[in-house]
């Protein structure tokens, strides 16, 4: 079984940063992809980035292409989302995610772990 902690959240101003991490416990962190998601109220929990076990490729959507980076740290089981130049619309609650042996794809069914998510809110 996999924990995943998500931190990092809060209020910004648009054009801000914000850096969220997730806390990965229980199990080997190298042994999964980590993907991280978002939901809007109202919406449909989307992806956002996801990196493989090794952290050697990384896939984003294109929403956030050139303004996120996500990265990983094997040795303190912690992910990472950097989040640049943030806009109104990036508002949501963010999810980190696990896949098993994955590559780190897009799909929200490929995932076997989910964190309880943090709110971020980008103000205009």
């Amino acid at each position: 079984q996999v924990q995943l902690v998500e931190s990092g959240g809060g209020l910004v101003q648009a054009g801000g940063s914000l850096r969220l991490s997730c806390a990965a416990s229980g199990r080997t962190f190298r042994t999964f992809a980590m993907g991280w998601f978002r939901q809007a109220p109202g919406k449909e929990r989307e992806f956002v980035a996801a990196i493989s076990w090794s952290g050697a490729r990384t896939n984003y959507a294109d929403s956030v292409k050139g303004r996120f980076s996500i990265s990983r740290d094997n040795a303190e089981n912690t992910g990472y989302l950097q989040m640049n130049s943030l806009k109104p619309e990036d508002t949501a609650v963010y999810y980190c995610a696990g896949e098993v042996l994955g590559a780190g794809t897009e799909a929200l069914s490929s995932y076997d772990y989910w964190g309880q998510g943090t709110q971020v809110t980008v103000s205009s």
